[in-house]
């Protein structure tokens, strides 16, 4: 048996399937012994499904990395309190209308499980938004710290392939038309499209086409550049930025994208606008670049990504807490 296990509870849906994967990948990555729990009541490991998390179960020396809301039952909250630490993702209880009023922004946990998280001195607390002074009061429900980790590129499980010079594009988007409870975000994706189909640009845009990973992976590292899209709750408080953020810059290494304040923040050289036009004449700029120095730019991303950016490096900096 190995020294170190880390318990991660399965999500196999939407963008946390991809995140909690790249998560799952930099544990193993770094030594630890993975297991995939799950708040099922029923035992499945015979077909290999994943286990249900009880202190039970949990004799050795563990971690635990989940969301705070699958934590409401009691066993649960045993099988934090022996953890050697655990590491919970928190949502906030009250958010800034009209988003706070749908419970994808907000915390469904009831108080009880979050008076008993808040008096477990080894459970981490983090959110990938970004905590300060302007919207600390969204998590004042917690008694503890919210450490901010932003989303991170997956190193391990995205290795793009070489594709032929006809599929390359000047610029791409992969992604979904992403529901937020308010249906927000198609009509911000169609008005940027159909800025760009107005020009003679080659554009490969992808939205619910049900591409596999790897043709993912391929299209984003062998186009010329890379387009990002947020939400629009993102575009207008700007605590968060999506993974598509570090992904593109990760496979590509070249990326314009819609302005968000987190994304500014931490890449303040990636060029964003809200004026879809705007982003047609930023894409233009950057592609008529001589080819030596956009290629520099390139690798410099990228290596940024590499060194500062990956899931590994979100679990090493968790760790030092």
């Amino acid at each position: 048996m190995k020294e170190k296990k880390v318990y991660c509870l399965n999500y196999n849906k939407h963008a946390g399937k991809w995140i909690y994967d790249g998560y799952q990948s930099a544990w193993e990555h770094l030594g630890y012994e993975l297991e995939i729990a799950s708040s099922n009541e029923k035992n499945q490991t015979a077909d290999g499904s994943p286990v249900p998390l009880t202190s039970e179960l949990l004799s050795e020396e563990y971690y635990i990395m989940s969301s705070a809301n699958l934590f409401v039952q009691e066993r649960y909250i045993d099988a934090l309190a022996h953890s050697k630490r655990s590491f919970l993702f928190v949502q906030p209880r009250t958010f800034v209308e009209p988003w706070g009023r749908h419970p994808n922004y907000v915390c469904d946990l009831n108080q009880q499980w979050v008076d008993e998280i808040n008096k477990l001195d080894n459970v981490i607390l983090w959110t990938f938004v970004s905590v300060g002074e302007e919207n600390k009061h969204f998590y004042s429900q917690w008694d503890k710290k919210i450490h901010t980790f932003p989303l991170a590129f997956d190193s391990i499980n995205y290795k793009p392939q070489e594709v032929e010079k006809m599929k390359q594009f000047d610029i791409c988007f992969v992604g979904g038309w992403a529901d937020n409870g308010f249906n927000e975000k198609r009509k911000i994706i169609l008005d940027i499209f159909k800025s760009f189909m107005e020009t003679d640009l080659k554009c490969g845009f992808f939205v619910n086409k049900n591409l596999t990973h790897q043709q993912e992976c391929n299209l984003l590292a062998n186009s010329k550049l890379t387009l990002n899209i947020h939400d629009a709750y993102q575009r207008v408080l700007g605590f968060d930025t999506n993974e598509r953020t570090f992904k593109s810059l990760g496979l590509n290494g070249l990326m314009v994208s819609d302005t968000v304040g987190q994304l500014n923040q931490i890449f303040p050289d990636v060029r964003t606008s809200l004026e879809p036009k705007q982003l047609v004449e930023i894409t233009k700029e950057i592609l008529a670049m001589p080819e030596n120095d956009r290629e520099e730019l390139r690798q410099k991303n990228k290596d940024d990504i590499l060194k500062n950016h990956t899931y590994v490096n979100r679990v090493q900096e968790m760790l030092k807490i």
